[in-house]
């Protein structure tokens, strides 16, 4: 996947990557599985309900902002998201 380098378990961004260092636990540490775009204070912050549309939100911010193809964005969010923490069923 991407080596040993931590990713958000929501969304799979490098946690090295987070402008904030992680999002935060209830008692304000640093989450060590959670980016501060998916999570805060303990909780989930985005709108996404499922896997589904987590992709879908992802695909729009790697085309938008990243420039990235929508085909070789979707390629990538299908084959990362459905295994992170938070969306295995």
């Amino acid at each position: 996947m991407m080596g040993n380098e931590n990713i958000c378990q929501s969304c799979g961004m490098p946690l090295s990557k987070d402008p904030n260092g992680g999002g935060t636990n209830t008692d304000k540490s640093l989450s060590n599985k959670y980016c501060s775009f998916c999570f805060e204070d303990g909780a989930f912050i985005d709108s996404c309900s499922s896997v589904q549309d987590k992709i879908n939100k992802n695909v729009k911010i790697a085309v938008e902002y990243l420039g990235m193809p929508e085909e070789k964005a979707r390629e990538m969010a299908n084959a990362v998201l459905p295994n992170l923490e938070r969306w295995k069923i």
